[in-house]
């Protein structure tokens, strides 16, 4: 086949090569009554971590193929990548800056690892807070517009799980802003994007330690700019929920079309440990 052809018209099922499911819209409801046809292949997909989703055993030898943000899925798409660039003449141009430290963020809880930090850190360095958490809510408009404005951002993740990297991280990155990241460890990091790129919270002994390298380099340019010498080598692809799933979907299934029959046998282990 040249292309795929993406549609949720259920009254071609039958002829379909693939079906994507979403992990989270699946009910015992919705999926098919029948058999999977011999010649069609199964995708299960999620973008949330295992902490945000749960598992199903039913799943088991259910699905040909997995997909997701996880690099070891047989269609891994993460949240964002970075793609080579030709060289450059011009230099980048860091936006302008009136904010130190800023954090969006909603869903608060005092049991993730990132309120903890934030609340022995607060004291140390001023953090602009918004979000629903805050009472500070921003629009797509306004959030454009903030990142930009911050020299460091709390790309701080509400799950720690291997390859959860979110737009947390990416946005942060595209706008021209350093990423002071927590999440999975720093090595995982960096099989994603370059070490010079962001600050790990694990590279510091403590909040405090953390919030005074943050104060030294806002007061020492020279070094804050090295963490975007990755610019002159790569770019920012940011990932679209559905869309970018399909596409890698399409591609995987025109490169690997053979034996349909073969089935993923330890999805709930594989993912949820």
């Amino acid at each position: 086949m040249v292309g795929c052809r993406m549609t949720d018209d259920r009254s071609i099922y039958h002829k379909a090569h693939a079906v994507l499911f979403h992990h989270r819209d699946i009910h015992g409801d919705n999926m098919p009554p029948e058999p999977r046809p011999w010649f069609q292949k199964w995708i299960w997909f999620n973008w949330e971590s295992p902490a945000n989703s749960a598992a199903n055993p039913a799943l088991n030898d259910l699905f040909n193929l997995t997909s997701s943000y996880r690099l070891d899925s047989h269609i891994p798409v993460p949240y964002g990548y970075l793609t080579p660039v030709a060289p450059k003449n011009e230099t980048f141009k860091l936006p302008q800056k009136n904010k130190l430290v800023c954090w969006v963020v909603s869903n608060w809880n005092p049991q993730f690892k990132r309120v903890q930090v934030y609340e022995a850190m607060k004291g140390h360095i001023k953090i602009e807070l918004y979000g629903r958490a805050f009472n500070r809510y921003l629009n797509y408009e306004e959030y454009l517009q903030l990142m930009p404005s911050c020299k460091f951002y709390l790309s701080w993740e509400n799950s720690i799980d291997r390859d959860y990297l979110s737009d947390k991280l990416y946005d942060p990155m595209r706008f021209g802003t350093v990423p002071v990241v927590l999440g999975p460890s720093r090595r995982n990091y960096e099989d994603h994007v370059p070490g010079d790129s962001f600050i790990h919270v694990d590279d510091f002994a403590s909040p405090k330690e953390l919030a005074e390298r943050l104060v030294y380099l806002d007061n020492n340019p020279t070094e804050y700019m090295q963490y975007f010498k990755w610019r002159e080598r790569y770019k920012v692809h940011k990932c679209l929920f559905v869309s970018d799933q399909v596409c890698r979907s399409c591609q995987y299934l025109k490169m690997h079309k053979g034996y349909p029959d073969q089935v993923f046998h330890n999805l709930n282990k594989w993912y949820w440990g």
